[in-house]
């Protein structure tokens, strides 16, 4: 049992020290997806916030492309990027901890 509180110890330590700069790196990453065969391409920062969309100026002049289904493609896109951020800090923490996945209420952290 102690061995297990030592261990968190050690690794909060850890954390308070190193997450700063492991937070820093993440927010200014950028994670891209493309959905729509290239129609739409969303670029999303490591905090998960939109920094850049781009539609393929082809799709804008075709009327018969419902408003609908260029909104499902941006959410698409938007999902995409926000779900390879989430991926990576995630994989980025288990770096940090060693493996160790972090304790309830705590995996929010970055």
């Amino acid at each position: 049992m102690f061995g297990d509180m030592g261990k968190i110890l050690k690794l909060m330590g850890k954390l308070k020290t190193e997450l700063p700069a492991l937070q820093e790196r993440l927010a200014s990453s950028e994670y891209r997806a493309i959905s729509g065969n290239g129609a739409v391409t969303a670029t999303v920062n490591g905090r998960l916030a939109l920094i850049d969309l781009q539609l393929d100026p082809s799709l804008l002049p075709h009327s018969e492309l419902a408003t609908a289904v260029m909104e499902d493609l941006v959410k698409a896109a938007v999902a995409a990027a926000q779900k390879k951020a989430m991926d990576a800090a995630h994989k980025a923490m288990l770096e940090l901890t060693g493996g160790e996945e972090l304790p309830p209420g705590l995996e929010g952290m970055l």
